[in-house]
């Protein structure tokens, strides 16, 4: 069996383990997201004892590997409940994420010249109302560029998690691999459909700028 005749009859395979990738993706980033805005706040906090939480949270995730902390996470969770290898390794890649996505809504928080929060406290805002309305909004414009290479490397770090078993992209090329004998050739197979994944998001992410963008000098003309 030759490249092409291998890639054409394993199509139908790869059909659900696209689906998975791009569950357990959104999954993972759905979460990251959340614990990483909590964190970037803790970042900008005026208490040390906050910064120093979220520093430690930060570094410790940053400084071990991916695939140790899924095997912690899954493993440690197994033995007191079953979250399934979809939720298991979900929550793994969201923590993992959270860490980077955190110092990317930190980056953007602080980039905010501090005159338009000054300037919001004069008309009687709280620190909460002017982060809310006026800091964050433009934060998270900002933060769209980095936060769209970080998604980018959510989608290829997910193939991490079929050494737990779920059944993804990777997963499913580690089987056919075992069931052909054809490695070179499934590697290759799986590379092609992580390539396609990651231009799709690659031009989803450029229109979301490009519209943001466009927004901006919008706003700007009036």
């Amino acid at each position: 069996m030759g490249f092409w005749e291998l890639f054409i009859e394993t199509i139908p395979g790869y059909k659900d383990a696209i689906i998975n990738t791009i569950n357990i993706t959104l999954l993972g980033l759905l979460i990251g997201l959340g614990i990483g805005l909590f964190f970037a706040f803790l970042k900008v906090s005026k208490l040390k004892v906050l910064n120093i939480i979220a520093d430690m949270y930060i570094y410790l995730v940053r400084g071990t590997p991916l695939i140790v902390q899924i095997f912690i996470l899954y493993f440690g969770l197994v033995q007191f409940v079953d979250l399934g290898r979809l939720l298991s390794g979900g929550i793994a890649l969201g923590i993992h994420n959270g860490a980077y996505i955190a110092e990317i809504f930190r980056g953007s928080i602080q980039s905010i010249d501090r005159g338009q929060t000054e300037a919001a406290r004069s008309l009687g805002m709280t620190s909460t109302m002017s982060m809310r309305r006026i800091v964050l909004p433009q934060a998270l414009r900002r933060a769209i560029p980095p936060l769209g290479n970080q998604f980018i490397i959510a989608l290829k770090d997910s193939s991490l998690v079929a050494f737990i078993g779920f059944q993804d992209l990777f997963n499913r090329a580690q089987r056919i691999q075992s069931s052909t004998g054809m490695a070179m050739e499934s590697y290759i197979i799986v590379g092609i459909y992580y390539l396609i994944l990651v231009l799709i998001l690659t031009f989803i992410v450029n229109r979301i700028e490009r519209a943001l963008s466009k927004s901006e000098r919008g706003v700007d003309h009036e």
